[in-house]
């Protein structure tokens, strides 16, 4: 399998520009900030999320000689170029906001400071990185806002785009809220608790639904999890409750049923009344099928008696909001700041700070973005993550991240919790970055 930390992720005019940087002589420091440039519908707030993936990717930064063997072999390099990129390594600085932070449009979540043609080579992988588990934990928040308190896991594995995207969306999910996942290699690489029990083909391999329920109940006796629409769902019920008085002779409990087709609230109803009537009020009702953050709020609203749900293929594609509008721009190079003025995508320039104003109940008030020798009063969003190309801390367990996007989303006004854009965020751009801004202008002759 291709090397997903190869450093030939990337576009080919990161590389035609470096060997341009290079007969240049062009190896003073620059600064790239990382931002979302506008929402998509129906997004009030997004979550940061990936960069443990992205300080990794800097830190084992390397070219092999295999890809320096193929760079070679192209036609588009020097050979003295292709020598100077075999011994090339990051050694360069990292700011950014912790994983897990609530951010807006604008707001640089990560600057990378560094000779150019470092911070030039690695723009590709850190948005393909950023941008996707930054989309992804903030639909899987969406969520948890929509169903508080509810189990829920991801699903969608089998529907992401590529092995990679499985992994990082569970990782995402996870951090965002979520409860588990149903993938396994997940669960080994990132600590995260999986679920899981059976598929329809079980029910159907036997030759009787009752005993296929029966024979799982023995093959898992600690997770008793009975899919129970395969053929008639109010039938398969009947056939539950008349396994669980067998199984509680054998101290065997039944911990849920799951439904995964049909009109999933009505039968949730009719599934639940027929438990409760049998005395099995304890036996709890998982969904899944097709599921997002809009079902889950008519659920919530209805009160319909589901105790958690498997999402799937509508989060781990964000199918509503396919991708973010983000960009990695320079914004100073050779202790001179720079801006970009295209229409529709200019950018604010110099080196960047955000902070962040709260009320007296703890709600986010406003955030003001500044340069950084402009301190202000609130919280500094951006923190320093990376030092000549190594890491200032340990990696941060998941459980710290959870813990932080749980205070970021209490954190948010109500009308921000919305599944709708009912409200807008007040980010302020400071005096200081303006007069900055106009002077660049009129510098390059647009005043």
């Amino acid at each position: 399998m291709t090397d997903l930390q190869s450093v030939l992720l990337t576009d080919l005019y990161q590389l035609t520009m470096l060997q341009g940087y290079w007969r240049e002589g062009m190896n003073d420091n620059a600064v790239f900030e990382l931002f979302v440039r506008k929402f998509p519908p129906n997004r009030n707030f997004l979550i940061a999320a990936g960069l443990e993936q992205a300080l990794d990717y800097l830190e084992n930064l390397r070219f092999t000689e295999e890809e320096c063997n193929f760079l070679q072999g192209t036609g588009f390099f020097d050979s003295e170029f292709i020598d100077w990129l075999a011994q090339l390594t990051f050694t360069g600085d990292v700011d950014a906001m912790p994983e897990g932070t609530v951010f807006f449009p604008d707001e640089p979540i990560l600057r990378v400071t560094a000779p150019l043609p470092q911070a030039q080579l690695v723009e590709t992988r850190l948005i393909n990185l950023l941008q996707f588990q930054t989309l992804i934990a903030s639909k899987a928040a969406r969520c948890v806002l929509a169903a508080p308190g509810k189990l829920l896991v991801d699903f969608g594995l089998r529907r992401a785009h590529g092995s990679e995207a499985g992994l990082l969306a569970a990782r995402a999910a996870y951090l965002a809220g979520f409860t588990g996942t149903s993938n396994v290699l997940a669960g080994m690489e990132f600590s995260i608790p999986i679920f899981g029990t059976m598929a329809h083909s079980y029910i159907m391999a036997h030759d009787d639904e009752l005993e296929a329920f029966r024979a799982f109940a023995h093959a898992q006796p600690n997770n008793v999890v009975l899919l129970i629409d395969t053929y008639d769902t109010l039938k398969a019920v009947d056939k539950v409750i008349a396994l669980a008085e067998e199984l509680k002779r054998e101290n065997i409990t039944i911990k849920a049923v799951r439904i995964d087709s049909g009109d999933l609230a009505a039968l949730a109803k009719q599934v639940r009344q027929k438990l409760d009537h049998a005395g099995l009020d304890q036996i709890g009702i998982f969904a899944s099928g097709d599921l997002d953050e809009y079902a889950l709020k008519r659920f919530t609203h209805d009160n319909i008696p589901i105790g958690g749900f498997g999402i799937g293929t509508k989060l781990t594609t964000s199918n509503d909001v396919p991708y973010l509008n983000c960009a990695y721009k320079l914004q100073e190079y050779a202790s001179i700041a720079r801006r970009k003025v295209s229409k529709g995508k200019q950018t604010w320039p110099g080196r960047k700070q955000v902070y962040r104003r709260y009320d007296a109940s703890g709600k986010i008030e406003k955030d003001i973005i500044t340069l950084m020798n402009d301190p202000q009063e609130g919280e500094a969003l951006l923190q320093p993550v990376m030092k000549n190309g190594k890491r200032l801390q340990t990696p941060e367990s998941l459980g710290a991240i959870r813990e932080r996007t749980a205070y970021n989303l209490e954190a948010l006004p109500s009308g921000l919790q919305t599944l709708d854009q009912t409200t807008q965020y007040p980010v302020e751009i400071s005096p200081c970055l303006i007069r900055l801004t106009q002077e660049i202008d009129k510098k390059i002759g647009l005043r």
